[in-house]
């Protein structure tokens, strides 16, 4: 499931901002961006954010900006003084004068700068990482909406399609009478309405019809709807039983198909289908 979150975290001498979004995905894959003075804290912040989201593609970036001068590169003195005396001594043997421009060769020449590695101070660091749970838990209300509308959308096709249902059994009884009279006649056309034996061809009428009679598919198709209304309220996960119960669901509603016989029911199970195709595209983003 998608979801964002940002959280700002302000200390005297810098501002860090935390973003984080997530894409649906079935496992937890977490994708970090920091600049170099939070990388030890690395393995904190995976952890924080493993604790709380179960799923999704997520990116987490975190970056900096200074409010107060920081020195983190320094001249070496010690080294910068050594190479001095060393050309000078150099000079003096050549006879030739230094100028203020040996300064340029001189830095240009190793160890003459060094960068004091910085460590984030404590303090600061609980500051920050109080953001970075605000922000996890702002991407987490995020994808509790999104999943309170999926659970709307999900309710309104399973009520869609039982209101379906409902108007297959107002076409049933008519379906029966079409199928009489067309048999019936086709009977009389072949052979001739004096030699139909009516009690024999209402026998084999009722096996006839046997084959096409939807009632058992009606009544699963009605307890797999309520069943998958249920556990939608149970706890998750539950994403992969919702998904199994649509595969049901469908598997009633291709049998009602190629048993309607009746262009009226056919017509339904397109549109029941249809709810169904929403339902199985939202229990993808399920738990």
């Amino acid at each position: 499931m998608t979801g964002y979150g940002k959280a700002i975290a302000e200390t005297p001498q810098k501002k860090v901002t935390i973003e984080i979004k997530s894409l649906n995905s079935k496992q937890l894959d977490l994708n970090t961006k920091f600049p170099w003075l939070f990388k030890e804290k690395e393995p904190e912040i995976r952890n924080l954010v493993s604790q709380k989201l179960d799923r999704g593609k997520i990116d987490l970036t975190i970056f900096f900006d200074m409010l107060d001068e920081e020195v983190t590169t320094v001249i070496n003195k010690n080294v910068v003084k050594n190479y001095y005396r060393q050309f000078k001594e150099i000079a003096s043997d050549l006879q030739i004068n230094l100028d203020d421009q040996i300064f340029t060769a001189i830095m240009k020449l190793p160890d003459t700068l060094k960068t004091e590695k910085q460590e984030i101070p404590e303090d600061e660091w609980e500051i920050v990482k109080g953001r970075i749970a605000e922000s996890i838990d702002m991407l987490d209300q995020y994808r509790i909406e999104e999943g309170i509308s999926i659970m709307n959308d999900l309710k309104k096709s399973i009520g869609n399609i039982l209101l379906m249902l409902k108007s297959v059994g107002d076409f049933e009884q008519g379906r029966i009478v079409k199928v009489r009279e067309k048999l019936l006649a086709l009977l009389e056309e072949n052979v001739g309405k004096e030699n139909v034996d009516k009690n024999r061809f209402e026998q084999e009428l009722i096996f006839f019809l046997e084959k096409f009679d939807i009632n058992e598919e009606k009544v699963r198709l009605k307890t797999h709807c309520e069943y998958f209304l249920e556990t939608m309220n149970t706890p998750s996960p539950n994403g992969k039983i919702l998904n199994f119960i649509a595969q049901e669901i469908g598997r009633e509603i291709n049998t009602i198909g190629s048993k309607a016989n009746d262009a009226s029911i056919q017509k339904l199970v397109v549109m029941m289908k249809d709810d169904l195709e929403k339902i199985k595209e939202q229990t993808m983003n399920i738990l």
